[in-house]
């Protein structure tokens, strides 16, 4: 007889999300089930399938609150999510995400989150989705940097990822930004091309930031004249006669 965990194992790997409700129907202590081979580090059984991108066995392993109270670690603090945004599985992204929108923020031992996994990796519909979740909104969790100072857009930056810088700025990515060596997301940029399109992104944004700003100020001018003449009283030619 094979062992249950091999066979709930085999089952993920399968995507076979009825033989595995029935053998954690038999065997619910298997719920996590980690995988304490050499080369497992521990992953759990949602670790595993998100993973391999099977949705419909994250979908059964949520519902039976694989991730009630805090979500699985695995040897590197990693959590599914995390495995999920760097191999661009959208829709477990998606799952993961909106079951618990808290994990977004969780840093591995390295200091990196699903955010820039998923901006390393050059996920950018991942990078939305996760950004749209994230506690707190999009500008605070992209301030966040791992143990060097990086940010989700030095990831993108370093590796060539133009649509996730796009992104990465349009949400409110500080291109300024240095890390512990002192060195922004530009020269960190993987190619010419990614340092050239990244510098006129930031150049865009910079525009769209004075003319927002030029339109506050023409708007509070005009808001403060209009209450200006509402004081003005009128008079007729004949007053005083």
């Amino acid at each position: 007889m094979i062992d249950p965990a091999i066979r709930l194992r085999r089952a993920i790997h399968s995507n076979d999300a009825l033989l595995a409700r029935r053998i954690l129907a038999s065997h619910p202590s298997l719920l996590h089930n980690p995988d304490l081979s050499l080369s497992g580090n521990a992953n759990s059984n949602l670790h595993l399938a998100a993973t391999l991108g099977h949705l419909a066995i994250c979908r059964l392993l949520i519902d039976l609150n694989h991730e009630a109270g805090t979500p699985a670690l695995n040897d590197d603090h990693q959590t599914a999510l995390m495995l999920a945004a760097a191999a661009g599985h959208t829709e477990i992204v998606h799952a993961l995400s909106e079951a618990d929108p808290a994990a977004i923020l969780r840093q591995d031992v390295r200091g990196r989150d699903a955010i820039m996994e998923a901006s390393l990796h050059g996920h950018d519909t991942a990078v939305q989705i996760l950004l749209t979740y994230a506690p707190g909104g999009a500008a605070d969790a992209l301030a966040r940097a791992d143990l060097e100072g990086n940010t989700a857009l030095h990831f993108a930056s370093s590796n060539g990822h133009l649509l996730v810088l796009r992104t990465l700025l349009a949400a409110g990515a500080d291109a300024g930004r240095k890390n512990v060596w002192s060195w922004t997301a530009e020269a960190y940029s993987a190619t010419v091309q990614a340092e050239v399109y990244l510098r006129a992104l930031v150049a865009e944004v910079e525009r769209r930031k004075l003319a927002r700003r030029a339109d506050e100020v023409a708007v509070a001018a005009a808001a403060a004249a209009g209450k200006k003449g509402a004081a003005v009283r009128l008079v007729g030619k004949d007053v005083g006669d």
